[in-house]
């Protein structure tokens, strides 16, 4: 309860922190766009606070402080809205780069530069290059450039925003970058928003920003993979349903607009005049009255391209009235216009009077609707219609731009919901997981002694997981196993202690009955195991033989030692005992020793199952007496051919040989023993062996002080 707490305050005191660094961020953005937009200075400055914030706190704040710039401009410039994807893109560019520490290096900081310039100055010109009503920037800059010849009009547009965008960009790097500098890095880890679901490690970064490597895809991935399919999903439907619905409404509404136009003409238009009208054409009584009022209409109705009169017949369409537009000039009164393909199911409805829909055509003025209404005279037949022709090109405009608004929209919110998911996932799921793995690896790596466990199952528990899920309940599952596991070390331990101690006593016994019968070897199997440690532990320190020299050899070795001699109980005790000097015939006796503790060895391990220690007890009982130079016995072995731990028994056999005292010799002084050591490096010895044997002095003598004062 106490560690949550804990979590809790160190969570709350640090997303203050980053709120109120992400509150400035906003005001610094909105503050400076104001004080341009004031002054009427050719910059933006609405990216400061947003770049600072996101190398100061990362994706997540800084991809909030963008997104939340452009809403609040919104309020007063709806347009902001519209760009608020380029602040975000910026944003988690600018977190990118600073992850990667080129914000500290000038050409990182140009760099920097070039990508916010190709965003704002690129993308942002493309943007109102596909949304009607918004303004292009530069004009003059981007005329002037058309004006050259070199490039058509959209690449106008968008090198002379990239070259005005260019100052603005790099004034914001370089203020921007200006406050990181004065803010000391160590606190950075407070701008950032956490949530943490575990007790906060004192390397928490570390553990937040580690990597791991994943055979196929991190999990973080997987939540962004899925993140963006079911958002991409919604986000495709959602403008391809809006798109047709805005569609459908546009053509309703320049349907009801041009048949509105229509009508109001044709109620403007005397029916029985209409023959006289193309009799006398402009000099008709009325004519250029009821010409100026359609005219009017014209003017009044923006989406209406063209207003006319025909009368239908069977040649074709004969004008009546055609108001004169910017583009295109009016027909004359009277004159004939053939009729277009569009119109070939429509002409006999037309003959004859009736009312018909609207029909698209797409002929040399353009991509049209045109409506119909029929205008009648006194006797209620039909004796002309009235067209109103609906420019069809505005309306794929309107849809272009409804589409481009909707997706540029969407994709700030796409990606402040990208960088809050993955927040969300970092904190709930990745963190606690990479804590968890890390502890669980701990224990399970660094288990050798019984302390280290304790310690391992404690520093699990520590971890604290509370994310209050599944998550937690696997956390506190393991810590429970692990805790039972190294219950069950302790215990397995204990027997294996309680094994090894009585496998000692039997060596010790059978070395005891050996030395028994050898008047000459007092403590011989202490001194000489005492010196197999020294010389294993030298050799492990110095790092020689170091795939053979582990833990599990360097202890079966030690503890082998004392049967190094084991075969000599079945040398005669007249051979073994004898005082003086002994014959070639004796000599070979006594070298019997080794293979009968070979012999020994093999049915001892014969009857145990698996590999144990007794294989090198077997390898010091048989070749301690082998020589560095192959001239040694029982089978004239050389160099690292020879069982290592024969090789260090042979040093620490012949060292404690030359120091005691035999019924055939007194004890040779240290100096002159060592001396004989250092005569047989690399001839009798393996130089190795001797080497450590050397260093270790000091240990030497007090082993041998030791066990020589209890010689009488």
């Amino acid at each position: 309860m106490e560690n949550t707490k804990t979590v809790d305050l160190i969570r709350k005191k640090t997303n203050i922190t980053a709120l109120i660094m992400c509150t400035a961020g906003v005001l610094i953005n909105v503050l400076l766009s104001t004080l341009v937009s004031a002054f009427g200075l050719p910059l933006y400055l609405d990216t400061v606070g947003t770049i600072a914030v996101a190398v100061m706190g990362g994706y997540f704040p800084g991809i909030a402080v963008g997104f939340a710039t452009n809403i609040i401009k919104g309020i007063t410039d709806p347009s902001s809205l519209y760009y608020g994807v380029l602040n975000v893109l910026i944003a988690f560019f600018a977190a990118y780069m600073a992850r990667r520490g080129l914000h500290k290096k000038i050409h990182g900081a140009v760099l920097m530069v070039i990508v916010f310039t190709l965003i704002g100055g690129g993308l942002g010109a493309i943007m109102p290059w596909f949304m009607e009503g918004l303004p292009f920037d530069s004009e003059s800059l981007s005329g002037a450039l058309y004006s050259t010849g070199q490039f058509g009009v959209l690449a106008s547009h968008i090198l002379s925003s990239l070259i005005s965008d260019l100052p603005d960009k790099a004034i914001s790097v370089v203020a921007a970058l200006t406050i990181v500098h004065f803010i000391p890095e160590k606190y950075y880890r407070f701008f950032g928003f956490t949530m943490w679901m575990q007790n906060v490690p004192e390397n928490a970064e570390e553990i937040k920003n580690r990597r791991v490597k994943v055979r196929r895809v991190s999990l973080r991935m997987k939540a962004l993979i899925m993140v963006v399919l079911a958002l991409g999903t919604v986000a495709v439907v959602f403008v391809f349903v809006g798109a047709r619905s805005f569609k459908n409404t546009l053509v309703s509404d320049y349907t009801n607009m041009a048949q509105g136009t229509a009508k109001l003409a044709a109620d403007l238009i005397d029916g029985d005049k209409v023959d006289e009208y193309l009799e006398k054409k402009r000099f008709s009584d009325g004519y250029l009255a009821t010409e100026q009022l359609l005219e009017k209409i014209l003017s009044r109705s923006p989406e209406v391209k063209f207003l006319y009169a025909y009368k239908i017949r069977e040649d074709g369409f004969q004008v009546v009235f055609d108001i004169d537009t910017d583009d295109v000039q009016a027909d004359e009164v009277g004159s004939i216009v053939s009729y277009d393909k569009e119109f070939a199911d429509y002409i006999p409805d037309l003959l004859a009077g009736k009312e018909i829909d609207p029909i698209v055509v797409n002929d040399k003025y353009g991509y049209l609707m045109a409506c119909y209404q029929p205008v009648y005279d006194s006797q209620g037949r039909c004796v002309c219609y009235v067209g109103a022709d609906v420019n069809m090109e505005g309306l794929s405009a309107y849809q272009r731009s409804f589409i481009t608004e909707t997706i540029s929209v969407f994709l700030g919110f796409f990606i402040l919901l990208c960088a809050a998911v993955g927040w969300i996932v970092d904190y709930n799921l990745v963190i606690p997981l990479n804590s968890f793995a890390r502890s669980v690896d701990g224990f399970l790596k660094a288990s050798d002694t019984q302390e280290q466990a304790d310690e391992n199952v404690k520093m699990l528990r520590q971890l604290g997981i509370h994310t209050g899920d599944e998550l937690e309940n696997l956390f506190q599952s393991v810590s429970r196993m692990t805790k039972n596991q190294a219950e069950q070390m302790r215990s397995i331990r204990r027997l294996s202690d309680s094994t090894a101690k009585m496998q000692d006593g039997l060596i010790i016994t059978m070395a005891d009955l050996v030395e028994s019968r050898d008047s000459d070897t007092g403590a011989h199997v202490q001194k000489t195991a005492a010196y197999v440690k020294i010389i294993a532990d030298g050799l492990k320190k110095k790092g020689y033989y170091p795939q053979k020299l582990t833990p599990k050899f360097m202890s079966d070795v030690v503890r082998s030692a004392p049967l190094h001699d084991v075969g000599k109980i079945n040398i005669p005790d007249a051979v073994l005992n004898k005082p003086d000097k002994l014959t070639d015939e004796e000599y070979e006796i006594m070298k019997t020793h080794t293979t009968a503790g070979k012999k020994i060895m093999d049915n001892a391990i014969s009857t145990i199952n698996g590999d144990n220690y007794l294989k090198e007890a077997r390898n010091m009982a048989a070749y301690h007496h082998e020589r560095w130079d192959g001239k040694g016995y029982p089978e004239g072995l050389h160099g690292e051919v020879i069982p290592l731990s024969a090789r260090i028994m042979a040093v620490a056999d012949v060292f404690d040989a030359l120091t005691s005292p035999r019924v055939y010799k007194p004890a040779f002084p240290l100096e002159k023993a060592l001396a004989i050591l250092e005569e047989g490096k690399g001839t009798q010895f393996d130089p190795k062996c001797v080497e450590v044997f050397m260093d270790a002095l000091p240990e030497v003598k007090v082993i041998l002080h030791k066990y020589n004062k209890e010689v009488k």
